[in-house]
């Protein structure tokens, strides 16, 4: 499903403003986006909301 022009991407909160590894996010209705903000119109991962919270559940630092 293609994004949609107006959709807010989100920077993740591990990632600096001059740091390398620097991932955004881009929720819609029916699909999360996932790309690499240094690479805006590079390629882009798009998995189902249910995949994404699965992979968040397990991605998640904790302290």
């Amino acid at each position: 499903m293609p994004l949609r022009l107006d959709a807010q991407w989100v920077r993740s909160s591990y990632s600096g403003d001059d740091g390398p590894a620097c991932v955004e996010v881009a929720a819609t209705s029916g699909t999360v986006h996932v790309r690499d903000s240094k690479v805006p119109t590079g390629p882009q991962l798009a998995v189902a909301p249910t995949t994404w919270a699965r992979f968040i559940s397990y991605a998640t630092v904790t302290d």
